[in-house]
């Protein structure tokens, strides 16, 4: 079990120093938010691998929000950008 969250806990790593660095170089604004919605998506995975290495449910209503916040904030820019292009 350890090996597993030590391997999940890498990748999770690896993914969220991707999407950093595609934040603060991403060209547009468009990745900018795509890659910080990876980011949302890896904090959420990551707290759903601790929650099951340590079996419990304690963080599942922290789970939750981020993955609505992260949605919510994806689909207002997403509005944003395509109400700019009619423009």
């Amino acid at each position: 079990m350890n090996l597993v969250v030590a391997v999940c806990a890498l990748t999770l790593t690896a993914a969220a120093l991707m999407a950093l660095l595609r934040i603060a170089k991403g060209p547009t604004m468009l990745d900018r938010v795509v890659a910080l919605d990876v980011l949302v998506a890896v904090v959420v995975i990551a707290l759903c691998v601790e929650a099951a290495a340590n079996r419990h449910a304690t963080t599942l209503p922290a789970i939750v929000v981020l993955a609505l916040l992260g949605f919510v904030g994806s689909v207002s820019v997403a509005r944003y950008a395509a109400k700019e292009e009619r423009e």
